[in-house]
C-alpha cells in the first residue's frame, strides 16, 4: 500500500492546498484519458500542473474584468466529487493508498469538503485516511484574490479579505479598496452571511463617492434583499429603492459603452426585483432593455453579459408562455458558450415541460458531459427517463444523485415515489425519512409516507400523512386520491367521492376516472360510473381494464 503524507494547513496555499499536493502525487503517473475526463476538476484545484482543458467554457479565454459569472457556492461540491472519482478510478489500477492528512483542523472548507467526499466515494480498501495532528500555523493567509473570484471560493474569500480589509486604509488606495469590498461581500452573502455583507456596504457608502462604486453596492444591496437565504428577511420593496439608486447612477455614465455593460446589468438585477414583487411583464421590459444596449453599444466586449441576458429572457418568456422565443433565446445563449453547461439544463427543463423527452434528454446528458459531477443532471435525466418508461434508468439517476450530494432532498422525493409504486415499501420509508430530515413538510414526502402507511394497513397514520400533505400543498392531486382510497375501504363512499372529485379537478387522468367509477358502481350509480368509464377511455384507449369495466 502506498503511503501519502500531506499537510492540509490553508494557510500554506489557500483553498485545495490538500487536494493540490494529493494531484501532484498522482496526476503524472495517471493515465492520460483519465485525466482529460477530469481537466475541469484538476485545473480548479491544481492550475499549476498545467492540464490542458478539453471542456472550456467562454470565460476562459476573456479577460478578467468580463468574467461576470461566478461560481455558486454549491460548484465546489462538483469539484470534490470529480476528484473522488479520480482518485478512486487511479487507485483502481495503481493499487490501494494510505493518506495521512495533518492540520486537517485548519484545512480550508475545499479540502474539509474534499476529505468528506473521499471517505463517502472512494472504497476503504483503495483508499485509508488517517487524520494526523493539527495545530495552528505562524504563516498569514494567502491572499489570490482573482482566483478566490474567478472559482467561486467564497470562504477563503471573506476569511482572507476581512483580514486584508482590516489592514487597508481607504484613503491610501481607494480603487483597490473598493474593489476588495465588492468581493468580499459577494462572498459573505453566498456563503449565508448577509449581515456581514450589509456592514461591508453601508462602510462603503460612509467612505466611498465614487458613482460607479456606489452602484455596485447599490445594486449589491438590493440583491442581498431578494436573495437572502432567509426567505422571511426577504424584502422586495427595500430592494426597489436600492436598485433604482444604482440604475439612476449607472444611467448617467457619459462612455456609451461602459453605461450599456453597467446599466444593462443593473436593469437585470431590476428584473429579478421586479420578479420577486409579482411583476412580470415589467421584468421582463427591463431585460430587452438591457439586451437593446448591449446589442446597441457593446460592440464585441462582454459576450457573457449578453449571454446572460438571453437566458434570463429565456426564462422570463418560458414563464409568460412564449415558448417559442424562449427556446430560442436559449438557443442564443448556448451558442454563444456551448462550453457553459447551466442552461442546457434550463433549456432542458423547458423542453421536458412540453413533452419533447429526447431533445431535453440530450441537453442533460451534455450537462454531464460539460460539468463535474452534477446532482441536478442526474436527478433531471431520472424524470425523463421515468416518463419514458425506463424506471430502472430513473432509479439510477436518482442513485447517482444522492451518491454525489446525500443533502439533495428533491432526490429522496421522486426516488421514494420510485420504491413506492414498485411495493418497495421499506426504501420508500427510509427515503421518506431522510428528506424530511432535510425538508420537513414537504407535501410529496408525506404523501408517500401516506402509501407507505396506507400498504403497512395502518389506516390512521396514512390518513394523517395525507391530511399534513394536503395542508402543505393544497392541490396535490395524488394526497387526495390517496385519502379517496382509504375512504373507499372504510366504506365511506361519500368521502372517497369528494377526494376523488378534488383531484379529478386538479388533474383529470384515466386512473383518477377509471377508480371513481369504482367507487360510483359500489355506491349504486351505474350511470355515473360508466361516463366516467368512458371518459376514461379517451383519455387511455389501450387501457385493456378500462375496455374490460365498460364491457
Amino acid at each position: 500500500m502506498n503511503a501519502i503524507f500531506l499537510d492540509a494547513d490553508r494557510r500554506l496555499r489557500g483553498p485545495y492546498t490538500l487536494a493540490a499536493a494529493l494531484l501532484e502525487t498522482l496526476v503524472p503517473d495517471a493515465p492520460q484519458e483519465l485525466v482529460a475526463a477530469h481537466d475541469i476538476e484538476i485545473n480548479v484545484a491544481a492550475p499549476h500542473l498545467g492540464v490542458p482543458l478539453t471542456r472550456r467554457s467562454l470565460a476562459a479565454s476573456l479577460p478578467r474584468p468580463q468574467r461576470i459569472l461566478i461560481p455558486g457556492a454549491r460548484r465546489t461540491l462538483r469539484v470534490a466529487n470529480g476528484l473522488a472519482e479520480f482518485v478512486r478510478d487511479h487507485l483502481r489500477g495503481a493499487g490501494p493508498a494510505r493518506l495521512t492528512v495533518v492540520n486537517l483542523d485548519e484545512a480550508d472548507p475545499t479540502d474539509a469538503e474534499l476529505v468528506r467526499v473521499l471517505r463517502r466515494r472512494v472504497p476503504g480498501e483503495l483508499l485509508e485516511i488517517v487524520r494526523g495532528p493539527s495545530a495552528p500555523g505562524d504563516r498569514p493567509l494567502v491572499n489570490d484574490f482573482d482566483r478566490y473570484r474567478d472559482e467561486g471560493f467564497h470562504h477563503a474569500m471573506a476569511e482572507s479579505g476581512l483580514a486584508a480589509l482590516r489592514g487597508m486604509e481607504y484613503g491610501a488606495d481607494p480603487e483597490a479598496w473598493q474593489v476588495l469590498v465588492q468581493r468580499v461581500a459577494g462572498a459573505l452573502e453566498a456563503v449565508d452571511r448577509e449581515d456581514e455583507a450589509r456592514e461591508l456596504y453601508d462602510r462603503s457608502r460612509r467612505l466611498s463617492i465614487d458613482p460607479k462604486h456606489r452602484a455596485t453596492i447599490a445594486y449589491g444591496t438590493a440583491m442581498l434583499l431578494v436573495r437572502h437565504h432567509d426567505r422571511a428577511r426577504r424584502d422586495p420593496e427595500q430592494a426597489l429603492a436600492w436598485i433604482n439608486e444604482a440604475v439612476t447612477i449607472t444611467s448617467l455614465l457619459p462612455d456609451p459603452a461602459e453605461r450599456a455593460f453597467h446599466l444593462g446589468f443593473d436593469l437585470n438585477g431590476k428584473a429579478l426585483v421586479e420578479v420577486r414583487r409579482g411583476r412580470f411583464a415589467e421584468a421582463l421590459t427591463l431585460v430587452e432593455e438591457a439586451i437593446a444596449l448591449a446589442e446597441q453599444d457593446l460592440g464585441g466586449v462582454h459576450p457573457i453579459h449578453r449571454l446572460v441576458l438571453y437566458a434570463n429572457r429565456a426564462q422570463l418568456m418560458a414563464m409568460a408562455g412564449r415558448v417559442r422565443e424562449a427556446l430560442a433565446d436559449y438557443a442564443t445563449a448556448i451558442e454563444a458558450d456551448p462550453g457553459y453547461p447551466d442552461y442546457y439544463l434550463e433549456r432542458g427543463n423547458l423542453l421536458h415541460k412540453l413533452g419533447r423527452m429526447e431533445e431535453a434528454l440530450a441537453d442533460f446528458e451534455q450537462v454531464i458531459r460539460l460539468s463535474p459531477p452534477f446532482p441536478e443532471a442526474h436527478y433531471n435525466r431520472a424524470e425523463v427517463r421515468y416518463a419514458r418508461g425506463d424506471l430502472d434508468g430513473a432509479l439510477a439517476d436518482l442513485d447517482h444523485a444522492v451518491e454525489l450530494d446525500p443533502a439533495f432532498a428533491p432526490a429522496y422525493v421522486n426516488r421514494s415515489g420510485l420504491h413506492a409504486a414498485a411495493g418497495e415499501y421499506g426504501k420508500a420509508a427510509d427515503d421518506v425519512a431522510r428528506g424530511l430530515a432535510l425538508d420537513p413538510g414537504n407535501p410529496y414526502l408525506l404523501c408517500v409516507r401516506g402509501q407507505v402507511e396506507a400498504a403497512a394497513g395502518r389506516t390512521r397514520e396514512a390518513r394523517a400523512a395525507y391530511d399534513a400533505a394536503l395542508a402543505a400543498d393544497h392541490e396535490l392531486a395524488p394526497a387526495w386520491a390517496g385519502r379517496a382510497e382509504l375512504s373507499f375501504h372504510e366504506g365511506d363512499h361519500a368521502g372517497a367521492l369528494a377526494d376523488l372529485g378534488a383531484a379529478i379537478k386538479l388533474e383529470e387522468t384515466a386512473a383518477l376516472l377509471f377508480n371513481r367509477a369504482l367507487v360510483l358502481r359500489a355506491a349504486g350509480r351505474a350511470e355515473e360510473a360508466r361516463q366516467d368509464l368512458l371518459r376514461a377511455a379517451e383519455l387511455d384507449p389501450g387501457d385493456e381494464e378500462i375496455g374490460r369495466a365498460l364491457g
